[in-house]
């Protein structure tokens, strides 16, 4: 739904607060009131935040929503609606204690109900019944829910949550997960009111207000497709005294005059101005806030290229013939032609098309895991990864996974894995060149010269004789509609696509690999195959291996050195089965902003964290890079000793 959730695009980080994403809120002097402003790219087709899974429902909904838990402003997990909670010594019970001031209310602001342990049972119902986008995070970890999903069962009190009394609800798992916590903050585990879900009937959750109910910081007041969302503080919500916000606007960007953000800043009217250092304005900011020009850290959200293994839809395709897509869909069958592709692309020019040349390089991301996204002892997963990729061939031995360079880019490489790839498919009758769909969002200029970036690395690298990528200009819905929203695996209208990305739902590596899990993963669609499908793209891509040693790393469930060596397999075959191109992640882009440095809460998880508005506060004047550095550094020393007692702190949670 949100920031685990699927993000469309890695050209403006709309909604983030974190501090380390450098996104920032503005000041209303005239009213005296505290409102964020800024702009959003894609509307929500629902607000249902239990069936959904996009980060343009979660970023809005959950700023009204709450969940059991949330992040503080150095990561660690903390009470929201939960005011204490136990597991039990085995690992596999997890109870909460909510609090017993929390209330839902109306979008008028009218209070409706206590929030009570059965609304969490009503919202896992729903998630089954409305077979939700995020099933994949709990369907394998709360005993019997797959049961009930499969049909084995209808009644849903076989399902291991339980609401023991109104303020008690109560988790019963497979088996134990220590990073059970860091999926309650995710949405899919979030209370739905059972009285308020049945009257509303089909309709919970339609783009609407009134829709749903609120028992957080803000209060949804209207959306207006293309056009604006506007949320107001929830003056009665439980924690108001820790919300500076008044509110909250966002106005619909399509991406076609990125200058305009810059104005909009400089004019007062925007809180935070992503700058383009390749567009007219940067040179006007540089001259008026020189001093305040910040970069944000990479986040552990990863957009990445994929390609579509069996594409079913053409609407939007410059191939000419029955032919071309045949041999198109041979070729990226082929190992080494995705190799070749890989090794083609050139990030930093990419990348250039964004940020700029002198920032290329500072979002730049190798794997689909952040590569110290966990640690196993004195070895990040980046280098747990590194050990394994190096059985897999000689390409990879001088590759580098880290953050912020491109590891991959060699035209060198992109040759030979192509001249491999070329014998192998002309034996089966392939002719070249191979025409590769690639589609834009004609209205994203960024967008556009990025792709077209990618048009000229791999013809350059390859011969357009061997390949020639056709970059396919389209309306915004239209693309949308073969992208983002596209719902089942044929209407994905493309043979590589640039423009997705994924944040983590919880601590662990599976968060992202599984979701290439040819059971049921959460972007199966995205690469052509629908989960469980028949499609012999799935043995001839080899995913029915991958799935094989995504299952042999999820039965390590207590030696986290063995989990994360056997999830570091699975990253490496995905790394050189190229189905993935890592490209960039979040931050790293040059931004002005007047929110407080350090203000807001920090999370790699869940949607209470980087995105989330509880806890930002504003100042009237742009935040200098000075400032900013030197606050990010006392942060770093504190987190680190924060997070070092938190985990201190963990056995006491731990019945006896």
């Amino acid at each position: 739904m949100n920031k685990k959730k699927l993000f469309q695009s890695a050209g403006v980080t709309l909604l983030a607060t974190s501090v380390l994403a450098a996104c920032g809120k503005s000041e209303n002097t005239a009213s005296n009131q505290s409102i964020y402003n800024y702009v959003y790219t894609a509307d929500p087709d629902t607000l249902d935040y239990i069936k959904a899974n996009r980060a343009s429902t979660g970023d809005v909904v959950t700023q009204g929503v709450d969940g059991l838990l949330e992040n503080d402003e150095y990561g660690n997990l903390v009470g929201s609606l939960a005011k204490d909670w136990k597991v039990s010594a085995d690992g596999l019970t997890y109870t909460y204690t909510l609090r017993d001031d929390a209330k839902w209310f109306t979008s008028d602001g009218e209070e409706y109900a206590d929030v009570t342990a059965q609304d969490f049972v009503t919202g896992l119902k729903h998630a089954a019944d409305s077979q939700s986008d995020a099933l994949y995070v709990v369907q394998d970890s709360i005993k019997g829910l797959q049961d009930y999903l499969d049909g084995k069962t209808k009644d849903f009190s076989t399902v291991g949550v339980k609401a023991l009394d109104d303020k008690t609800v109560q988790y019963t798992l497979n088996k134990p997960e220590s990073y059970w916590n860091s999926k309650v903050t995710y949405s899919i585990l979030f209370p739905v009111n059972e009285e308020f879900l049945k009257s509303q009937g089909e309709d919970f959750g339609k783009v609407d207000p009134s829709s749903i109910l609120y028992n957080g910081p803000f209060i949804l007041k209207s959306l207006t497709s293309k056009s604006s969302i506007v949320m107001e503080k929830n003056p009665n919500y439980f924690d108001a005294d820790k919300v500076s916000l008044d509110g909250i606007q966002w106005t619909y960007y399509d991406g076609s005059d990125s200058d305009s953000l810059y104005k909009n800043f400089a004019e007062g009217v925007y809180s935070i101005a992503r700058l383009y250092p390749n567009k007219p304005s940067y040179k006007e900011a540089v001259k008026s806030y020189g001093d305040n020009i910040v970069y944000g850290l990479q986040d552990d959200t990863t957009y990445f290229a994929r390609f579509n293994l069996d594409r079913g839809e053409y609407k939007f395709t410059a191939k000419e013939s029955d032919k071309q897509k045949a041999d198109t869909k041979a070729a990226i069958l082929n190992k080494d032609f995705r190799q070749a592709v890989n090794f083609a692309l050139d990030r930093v020019a990419y990348n250039s098309q964004l940020a700029g040349e002198e920032a290329a390089t500072k979002s730049l991301r190798n794997l689909l895991v952040p590569p110290t996204f966990v640690s196993s002892g004195d070895k990040t997963f980046g280098a747990l990864v590194k050990e394994q990729l190096s059985t897999y061939g000689e390409e990879w031995a001088d590759v580098n996974l880290d953050d912020a360079q491109d590891g991959m880019y060699n035209a060198e490489k992109a040759k030979a894995e192509f001249a491999k790839a070329k014998e192998a498919l002309q034996a089966q009758g392939v002719e070249f060149p191979i025409r590769l769909d690639i589609p834009a969002d004609q209205a994203n200029e960024v967008q556009v010269q990025q792709v077209s970036s990618v048009k000229q690395s791999i013809e350059a690298a390859l011969g357009k004789e061997n390949v020639v990528v056709d970059v396919n200009k389209v309306s915004t819905d239209e693309y949308d509609n073969a992208t983002y929203f596209a719902e089942s695996a044929a209407q994905h209208d493309y043979d590589i696509y640039l423009d997705g990305g994924w944040g983590p739902d919880y601590k662990d590596p599976s968060t992202y690999l599984d979701v290439f899990d040819v059971e049921n993963g959460g972007l199966m669609k995205t690469i052509g195959i629908d989960p469980k499908s028949t499609s012999t793209a799935v043995a001839a891509s080899g995913l029915d291996e991958y799935t094989k040693l995504l299952k042999e790393a999820n039965a390590n469930t207590t030696d986290l050195t063995a989990r994360y060596t056997a999830y570091a397999k699975a990253q490496a075959w995905l790394t050189d089965s190229a189905i993935t191109l890592p490209l960039v992640s979040r931050g790293g882009l040059a931004t002005l902003t007047k929110v407080e440095p350090a203000s807001g809460s920090y999370g790699a998880i869940g949607v209470k964290g980087n995105d989330y508005f509880k806890y930002v506060k504003l100042r009237d004047e742009a935040v200098t890079t000075k400032e900013r550095d030197e606050v990010i550094a006392k942060w770093q020393e504190e987190k680190a000793k924060s997070n070092a007692e938190y985990e201190a702190n963990l056995a006491s949670h731990v019945e006896k």
